[in-house]
């Protein structure tokens, strides 16, 4: 028995590894039989917070791709680009005070639905300082007649002829003169424009080639006018048709008028009577505006300064793109991307606003977008040379890139809140063309935010992660990596130098 185990033993160390490795592989082999089990490579939380930012951004972009194609019809532009007339109105009461906040806000109500009735969509109207309305209508060409409609005050009243107490104006009405003018106090109104419900434009059927504007009055007004035309027709009694303290006509009352309809005929042309029709559809103003500015810019015009605007942008982000090259070769693409992203939310965010009517680009507002542009790439630039200063100072690449994008997006941050700051106050404060430049000085600074936190900051990390170490020399880090690797030998040999001397101290005191 003895001799069966000494047989089955194994005789030496090599026999034993042998055994051994036997049975290892004995057991490999059998668990290679059982299927292997995959595992999934988790993302690194970091690398995925980078990834979601760039999808969401590039999702932001695709929808303001979206929102300002095609150009030329997403974007409007104001009057000194597509011309027009600028005018400004002065407010003004008879009593001689100063209009109030109310006042002027219907003032401008009723401006607005006069502009829009004339077809001009997409004029603007403002209130400038206390008693002053800026009014622009692009394509428009004669200020005059724009004047003429959007500035009178359009109240119309129904005066009994016995119901004046000017004679020289009675005279001349009852000899039948027209554009008679009636001083104010020196008569009284049965029935004014309040009443209208609706009103249209007919041929005139009293004289061959005029117009009158008919006038359809509510049940209250309606039922005012019946009375008086009852009172006044059996003895030829006249009414006084009066707009804005001029009569118009004063036709005879030969029987009484019921329904609440009424004609007002002053050999008006087509366009006057369709002027009046507006000015009585809009309702009268609260206050008088008198005709104080107005200009008139021609389309060539406003089209080359255009050109010439956008031609300075063109050529100065070509200036910005070769120097971004020159100095920093391959990141000059992430600088480039990033002019590319913030360009795509400025015109997104810019044809939203101007889609709800709140911007129409001006030069100025180009002078701001080149102004912005500019800022744009100069945060890109503080962003690359703080990551190479970062590689400089003996950091890798990968935490160089974290470190340098927050300090070099810090620092951009404190310029650009300085400059919305500013664009704020010129757009709340300032008036006219200065507010189209601080609004897109503003809008330009907030997409310049946006992009650093959205896009540049995690594509730079990313990209330190693998990309640029394996590349240094088309990324243009290569000299900044050397730079590091002589400071850092110049201090190992700085160090080298100071140990044999404290060694040879202490030999000396140990003798």
């Amino acid at each position: 028995m003895a001799q069966k185990q000494d047989r089955e033993a194994p005789k030496t160390g090599l026999d034993r590894w042998n055994a051994t490795e036997s049975k290892s592989r004995g057991s490999k082999g059998a668990r290679s039989a059982r299927p292997a089990r995959t595992k999934r490579r988790r993302m690194n939380p970091t690398v995925r917070r980078y990834v979601s930012t760039i999808v969401v951004t590039a999702v932001v972009c695709v929808a303001c791709i979206f929102c300002f194609t095609p150009l030329g019809e997403r974007i409007t532009t104001g009057l000194d680009i597509q011309g027009g007339v600028s005018v400004i109105l002065t407010a003004s009461k008879q009593d001689g005070s100063a209009p109030t906040a109310d006042e002027m806000n219907t003032a401008k109500t009723i401006v607005e639905k006069r502009v829009n009735t004339l077809g001009a969509s997409e004029a603007t109207v403002q209130i400038q300082g206390t008693n002053s309305i800026l009014v622009q209508i692009p394509g428009a060409t004669d200020a005059d007649s724009a004047v003429q409609t959007i500035g009178q005050t359009g109240h119309l009243e129904f005066v009994r002829l016995d119901d004046i107490g000017d004679a020289d104006a009675l005279a001349k009405i009852e000899a039948g003169a027209s554009n008679v003018t009636l001083e104010q106090g020196t008569y009284t109104a049965f029935l004014d424009g309040s009443y209208i419900e609706s009103t249209s434009v007919a041929q005139s059927s009293t004289s061959v080639g005029t117009y009158a504007v008919n006038i359809t009055f509510n049940s209250e007004g309606a039922d005012i006018f019946d009375q008086v035309t009852k009172e006044l027709a059996p003895t030829n009694g006249q009414i006084c048709i009066v707009l804005d303290g001029v009569v118009q006509s004063a036709p005879a009352v030969q029987e009484e008028i019921s329904g609440g309809k009424v004609s007002i005929t002053g050999n008006f042309t087509s366009d006057a009577a369709q002027e009046l029709k507006t000015v009585l559809d809009s309702g009268s103003l609260p206050v008088s505006l008198n005709y104080s500015e107005s200009r008139v810019v021609g389309p060539t015009l406003g089209q080359d300064s255009l050109n010439q605007g956008i031609l300075a942008l063109v050529i100065g982000v070509a200036i910005v793109i070769v120097y971004l090259f020159f100095f920093y070769r391959g990141l000059g693409l992430l600088t480039l991307g990033s002019l590319v992203v913030f360009a795509i939310l400025y015109l997104g965010l810019l044809a939203i606003l101007s889609h709800y009517g709140m911007f129409s680009l001006s030069l100025p507002g180009l002078a701001g977008m080149v102004l912005t542009t500019g800022s744009a790439a100069d945060s890109s630039i503080l962003v690359l040379e703080r990551f190479r200063e970062e590689i400089r100072m003996g950091r890798t690449v990968k935490n160089a890139s974290v470190s340098g994008a927050r300090h070099g997006i810090m620092t951009s941050l404190d310029a650009d809140i300085v400059t919305l700051v500013t664009a704020l106050a010129l757009f709340f404060v300032g008036t006219g063309t200065v507010k189209g430049f601080g609004l897109t000085l503003a809008l330009g600074v907030a997409c310049d935010i946006v992009t650093m936190f959205g896009f540049k900051a995690p594509t730079l990390r990313l990209l330190a992660a693998h990309v640029i170490p394996s590349h240094p020399g088309f990324w243009g880090v290569d000299q900044d990596i050397a730079e590091a690797e002589r400071r850092s030998q110049e201090a190992q040999k700085a160090r080298g130098a100071k140990v044999p001397a404290s060694s040879a101290k202490g030999g000396e005191a140990r003798a």
